[in-house]
């Protein structure tokens, strides 16, 4: 509990509860005429079976919550949230833009569990090698197709089709298309910040830069 700086403490009181005189006083448990107090059955029956009940109860509540909010978040859920929203594009289609100089992208929605966004790419764009920091993803392809390349292998993704992943999964997804593409990505937590990576002539990975919210 805070103290506050600089405050005065009440002097106690010589009947209060934590007295030697007041009514919590030792010898009511167990008076010297061997009869005992009333505080004697209350002091060895501990707390009782109700509260704990009750105490046990709301731990459970708690921990059921936490469960079920993890497992709202988990990457299948938000494969699942990309997919609905990447066949819905009435719904944020006329925000899209294409840009020449690089993959145009805008959030759709972000609360303190998750963020959307809406990436198009033109042919030839692409993310390079970068993770996610701790947050976990899914991204569909609203129009068109992408692939997507871990380090050593790689997978082509149509108009439907998606992909999830958990905290510190590294990929780089490209449109290798002669086409316009458009996909849509939720993270959960939000994003905040990334890793970026070239891969060496031995096939391993090799961090370039670490960028937070500030640089996008």
């Amino acid at each position: 509990m805070p103290v506050t700086t600089g405050s005065t403490l009440p002097a106690p009181d010589p009947n209060g509860p934590n007295s030697p005189h007041g009514p919590n006083r030792p010898d009511d448990a167990n008076r010297p005429d061997g009869t005992e107090g009333p505080d004697a059955a209350g002091a060895r029956s501990g707390p009782r079976s109700g509260a704990s009940t009750r105490t046990r109860s709301r731990s459970r509540t708690r921990s059921r919550g936490r469960s079920a909010g993890d497992r709202a978040f988990a990457p299948p859920r938000l494969e699942e949230r990309a997919r609905a929203l990447a066949a819905r594009p009435e719904d944020w289609l006329h925000r899209v833009r294409l840009s020449p100089d690089g993959r145009w992208y805008e959030r759709l929605h972000q609360d303190a569990d998750h963020e959307v966004w809406v990436i198009s790419w033109l042919p030839g764009q692409s993310t390079g090698f970068h993770d996610h920091g701790g947050s976990s993803g899914a991204f569909a392809v609203a129009l068109g197709a992408l692939e997507e390349h871990r380090v050593h292998a790689g997978r082509g993704l149509g108009a439907g089709q998606s992909r999830s992943f958990g905290p510190d999964y590294v990929h780089d997804v490209r449109n290798t298309s002669a086409a316009p593409a458009v996909s849509v990505h939720v993270y959960a937590p939000p994003l905040s910040s990334m890793r970026r990576y070239d891969v060496d002539a031995q096939g391993e990975l090799v961090e370039l830069a670490a960028e937070s919210t500030d640089d996008w």
